[in-house]
């Protein structure tokens, strides 16, 4: 039975998946009475399985479908991102009754790409299993490519990897070995096998410690799913309602370190190894970021309340410290919550902080081989040594550089090709841009949804813009174009150019 199991494509087992992950919502509706939700999501599970055990009887005897080279994982995984939440969807649809398919299917898709777009303003519109399905889709979505991102990306040299890999783009390690000869399923599962207790580990000790601070268990489920998925997917309207005060924000800032490196749950999951987190450059940069901007944020706040005579208030200028770090790890880590303190920084200055700030921070993004969006910092970092190389030859142009082999190496190829991504990402961000204004989109709202769908950031409508941005009385052109870029974004420029180039497919 598990070697038929093993057999199946992966698109066929990720919607096998999907449909079981459909019982967990029925049997929680059911047990708060709620049969109309209860019985769409079991009719829906049943009904998903039952096509997925016939396609699956139908291809077993098809060689096509098995021993797949690694390649065509990137196209199950471009399928599970715009087919899969097609199939999702339909629960989620007979569930709410009141709302468009399109509707539930770019609600599917921002759950899936772990954006966590925010659609329904009212968190009482959606019944407690619709918030739990949210959540747990969610949550796959960042496992998903959590996975992806050791089994298929890395030996690919993609998502990030391309930075420190040693060989050119489609070998695999130091080794000069074709990729179609390694076996992906296996791969795929020895990731899986290594990942998946990681990952459910975190998420339920997250859940019992927000719990045991009082929060009701189903926030702190959809609380934890998203900061360990980074979707920021909240029950409540986010962290902010939430009733753990800042005991609970403490906790979730502490989980979200894990969205900065990869280094934070393991060093043999990709191309470099690293013996220390403090020596990872990865995780010292988010440092910088996390350190540096609250206190610039704090200094402007502080010379603001300076001219409010609240410059002495020790109480409100240590809560919006707190709130300026934990909204910028926040957003850097791509998940998207807002601390309750956010706002405490401008009454006590009686500024506004600005959302280009946020845009700015979800744009460089989280760690290589995390459950995290935008450009990544690893390709921001290797930038970073590039221009302080060039500004030391500037002085000193017959300098040598004393760095070692491996900074030398994201120095020179590193930078190259993270500089062709950050291009290409600055393309899509203008493509999308242009696209949403000619749908008679503000530019100003259509510039934060191109870069809250492209960095996987969606919670930035709500708070980077002067007004939350109401996505779901757009027109169905415009939510197609967000369903593109938020896959775009999650699945990056240059896997979608490896699904296309025929140097990848080639025997």
């Amino acid at each position: 039975m598990r070697t038929r199991l093993q057999d199946m494509s992966l698109f066929l087992q990720f919607i096998g998946i999907a449909g079981i992950s459909m019982f967990v919502p029925a049997l929680y509706a059911l047990i708060l009475e709620d049969f109309l939700v209860s019985r769409s999501f079991l009719y829906a599970g049943i009904l998903t399985l039952f096509v997925v055990a016939l396609i699956a009887i139908a291809t077993s005897h098809d060689e096509r479908f098995k021993a797949l080279r690694l390649q065509r994982y990137l196209l199950s995984l471009f399928g599970a991102f715009t087919v899969l939440p097609a199939i999702l969807a339909f629960p989620f649809y007979e569930g709410l009754r009141n709302t468009s398919f399109i509707n539930a299917y770019l609600e599917m898709v921002s759950c899936l790409t772990t954006t966590g777009l925010i659609l329904f303003d009212d968190p009482n519109r959606l019944s407690p299993a619709l918030h739990l399905w949210r959540a747990q889709v969610g949550w796959l979505g960042g496992l998903m490519m959590w996975i992806a991102a050791v089994a298929v990306f890395s030996p690919l040299n993609l998502g990030g990897f391309e930075v420190t890999a040693r060989s050119d783009f489609g070998k695999f390690g130091d080794q000069r070995t074709d990729i179609g000869a390694l076996d992906p399923a296996q791969r795929w599962q020895r990731s899986a096998a290594h990942l998946i207790p990681i990952y459910t580990g975190l998420t339920m000790v997250l859940w019992l410690l927000l719990i045991i601070l009082g929060e009701s268990g189903l926030t702190a489920l959809t609380h934890a799913m998203s900061v360990l998925a980074t979707s920021g997917i909240s029950s409540v309207g986010g962290v902010e309602n939430a009733h753990t005060g800042l005991g609970g924000e403490v906790l979730v800032a502490l989980f979200m370190l894990f969205a900065l490196s990869r280094q934070t749950f393991g060093t043999d999951l990709g191309a470099a190894r690293r013996e220390s987190l403090l020596e990872d450059p990865e995780f010292r940069f988010a440092v910088f970021f996390v350190v540096v901007v609250p206190v610039l944020l704090f200094a402007r706040h502080w010379i603001g309340a300076i001219d409010v005579n609240e410059e002495e208030n020790i109480t409100a200028a240590f809560r919006a410290l707190w709130g300026s770090v934990f909204t910028v790890l926040s957003f850097l880590s791509t998940t998207g919550f807002v601390s309750a303190e956010w706002e405490t920084a401008q009454q006590w200055s009686g500024l506004n902080t600005s959302g280009l700030i946020l845009l700015g921070l979800a744009m460089v993004g989280g760690g290589v081989a995390t459950t995290a969006g935008g450009v990544k910092l690893l390709r921001v970092y290797a930038l970073y040594l590039q221009g302080l190389r060039e500004m030391e030859r500037l002085v000193h142009p017959s300098s040598v550089s004393g760095s070692g082999g491996r900074s030398r190496r994201i120095r020179r190829q590193g930078a190259l090709i993270a500089w062709v991504f950050f291009m290409l990402f600055a393309l899509s961000l203008t493509a999308i841009t242009l696209m949403l204004t000619a749908l008679k989109i503000d530019f100003q709202d259509a510039l934060v949804l191109a870069i809250s769908a492209l960095s996987t950031t969606g919670p930035l409508v709500q708070t980077a813009s002067a007004t939350p941005i109401d996505v779901l009385g757009a027109s169905a052109a415009v939510k197609v174009v967000l369903c593109a870029a938020m896959v775009l974004g999650r699945l990056e420029t240059l896997v979608i150019i490896a699904l296309i180039s025929p140097n990848l497919w080639r025997n």
